[in-house]
């Protein structure tokens, strides 16, 4: 009988030990999976977000769930809980805290499993401005390289904005002298600002169908901005076309008489353009 007794315990400590080996694998291959799912290991979780949370040998308590517009997750025999706006990494930890009240020593892994939350919102003019979604972790730089006219853009003026601060401001040193210190990481709903350079860029405004800047390209005359602008609005007055420039350090008003260009052929009111100018289409009375 001893001897029985002492396979049998023998045979229980081993099953132990077993399952220690095998929750300790678990959890290794839960953080690995997480890694692979999400770009950055302190990814935040946002609405929208997939979450895959498994509680060791405890499929009642395992599930998927949605991160709800409230920021909310159904958790069984807990409720509802807070999700949005923490680290998968934290929110394992705060459920395996609270699951300790229907299970015992829970092992708890979350993984996120669908990211809706990786936007990033560029504007300035500078590079395409648009919503931009990150499928994989990625720097700063290597944002900056998939625009193939950022050498033409105001570095220098740029900046990364995440929540309310500005986290890095001017690429310059980054982008065009390769100093890497500058460099982070980008997350998700961080805004990116990069504006156009004054020198490179000539401002279209007034009664066009889409006062904006342009990049300014050599030879570029007064009625292909204004093309490149949508072209004139029904209550323009294309004759009040002016040209704002600096020279010398004084300010010089040109007025372009389109309706003679388009008209009567007289092309000397087609002004070539400089890098700078603002071009005004005032609207006409009625």
């Amino acid at each position: 009988m001893k001897n029985r007794y002492h396979i049998f315990e023998g045979m229980t400590k081993m099953r132990a030990s077993a399952e220690n080996i095998i929750k300790k694998a678990l959890v290794a291959l839960a953080g690995l999976l997480f890694a692979t799912a999400v770009f950055a290991s302190d990814y935040i979780i946002g609405e929208g977000d997939t979450l895959s949370v498994n509680v060791w040998g405890e499929k009642d308590f395992s599930f998927t769930a949605k991160v709800r517009p409230d920021g909310k997750i159904t958790v069984p025999a807990i409720g509802e809980l807070t999700a949005a706006n923490m680290s998968a990494r934290n929110l394992q930890v705060l459920l395996t805290e609270k699951l300790k009240i229907a299970v015992k020593k829970p092992v708890v892994t979350v993984a996120v499993a669908e990211i809706t939350n990786n936007k990033v919102y560029v504007f300035g003019g500078g590079v395409k401005s648009g919503v931009y979604t990150l499928s994989q972790r990625v720097t700063l730089l290597q944002f900056l390289c998939q625009f193939e006219d950022v050498r033409k853009a105001d570095l220098q003026n740029a900046y990364v904005i995440r929540g309310k601060k500005k986290v890095r401001e001017d690429f310059t040193k980054l982008f065009i002298a390769g100093n890497t210190d500058d460099d982070i990481v980008i997350e998700p709903n961080d805004t990116i600002y990069i504006p156009m350079r004054v020198e490179n860029t000539i401002y279209v405004m007034g009664a066009v169908t889409t006062p904006k800047p342009i990049e300014y390209r050599e030879g570029i005359t007064v009625m292909e901005a204004i093309l490149s602008a949508g072209g004139f609005t029904k209550f323009a007055s294309p004759n009040d076309t002016f040209i704002y420039r600096k020279y010398k350090n004084k300010d010089v008003t040109i007025n372009s008489r389109i309706n003679r260009l388009m008209f009567n052929g007289d092309l000397t009111q087609n002004v070539t353009l400089k890098p700078g100018d603002y071009v005004l289409v005032k609207e006409g009375l009625f």
